[in-house]
């Protein structure tokens, strides 16, 4: 078992060393149900045949130690030494291939539970979210509002209840599903959007935009403009950039999934989102690779909502929620 051990060990470390070099695309929503059948596994055989085992085997030790004392007493002999204890204790000790698994079984346990059905950390690798969300954010994901969804598989068990306009989500990027994306909800099944002329209508009618004063941004050392934009009842700030055009080029756009419902222009974008899909959009509109580029996410695609910021270490400023 121990060589067994050593050899399940070294392919997570293997494959972790090979995910952070760069040479597989990891998962880490595999890699974590793995760890947690695994040493599970490991904890089940030893609660049930190698604890009972050592433990029959110190009860023998402890009875032969016990007949060995009383002949010893027979023979005059009262003082005995102490290492009968110590090679109890050594009897009933987790061998260190066991330590490592079932020992580690109830903490991989929580952390996969509390990470597949309540809530999922994440780091903000962009600023296409910016001003709400800056690079280096690291937030929390609320895993149970939009229904709950087996891990791995993405599969929805319940129905939760379904995103709104101006909720911010994390969800699969359709065009490589093993990645993560974070972007705003702008249109739901049966909405019309349109993006024209860096001014954003939902089925025919503007959504509520006030100008306030500009963003600078310290990363690229210029200033933004800045408005207040009232979606879905959800107030959220957005950033324009007067030196990038609202349409966009055909090289940019990409080919997907009910491409026919999107009409592109010089002045921008108008969409049909389709049933069971969403339109997402960056609070960075102007830096923004979304729905725009690479069109609709599918229901079956939705991660969770996106709620927190509970670090930057930055700037401890930005703890707290967020719209």
């Amino acid at each position: 078992m121990a060589l067994l051990t050593s050899l399940i060990l070294a392919a997570f470390v293997g494959y972790i060393g090979a995910w952070y070099t760069g040479a597989v695309e990891g998962n880490f929503a595999l890699l974590l149900l793995l760890a947690t059948v695994v040493t599970g596994a490991y904890w089940l055989v030893e609660r049930f045949y190698f604890l009972p085992r050592r433990r029959r085997a110190a009860e023998a030790f402890e009875t032969s130690s016990a007949q060995r004392r009383e002949a010893l007493t027979q023979q005059g002999i009262t003082q005995f030494d102490r290492e009968d204890s110590k090679a109890r204790e050594k009897i009933l000790a987790q061998p260190w291939w066991l330590d490592w698994t079932a020992g580690l079984f109830p903490v991989i346990l929580v952390v996969f539970l509390l990470r597949s059905f309540v809530v999922e950390p994440f780091k903000i690798p962009s600023g296409s979210m910016m001003p709400t969300l800056l690079t280096g954010d690291l937030i929390l994901v609320n895993k149970f509002t939009y229904g709950l969804r087996l891990p791995v598989a993405n599969t929805k068990v319940t129905d939760g209840t379904p995103p709104a306009r101006g909720d911010v989500m994390v969800f699969r990027y359709p065009p490589k599903p093993s990645m993560d994306y974070i972007k705003r909800v702008v249109g739901v099944p049966g909405d019309e959007v349109a993006y024209l002329n860096k001014k954003l209508t939902i089925n025919g009618q503007p959504v509520s935009k006030v100008e306030v004063p500009d963003y600078f941004d310290d990363e690229v050392m210029r200033y933004f403009k800045q408005y207040r934009e009232n979606l879905g009842g959800k107030e959220h700030l957005l950033l324009n950039d007067d030196t990038r055009r609202a349409g966009l080029s055909d090289a940019e756009i990409m080919s997907f999934p009910n491409r026919e419902n999107c009409r592109y222009s010089v002045e921008g974008v108008v969409c049909k989102v389709p049933p069971g899909h969403y339109f997402m959009m960056g609070d960075n509109r102007d830096n923004s690779l979304d729905s725009r580029y690479w069109g609709f996410v599918p229901d079956q695609n939705i991660v969770g909502k996106a709620f927190f910021v509970w670090m930057n270490f930055g700037n401890l400023k930005r703890i707290g929620p967020f719209q």
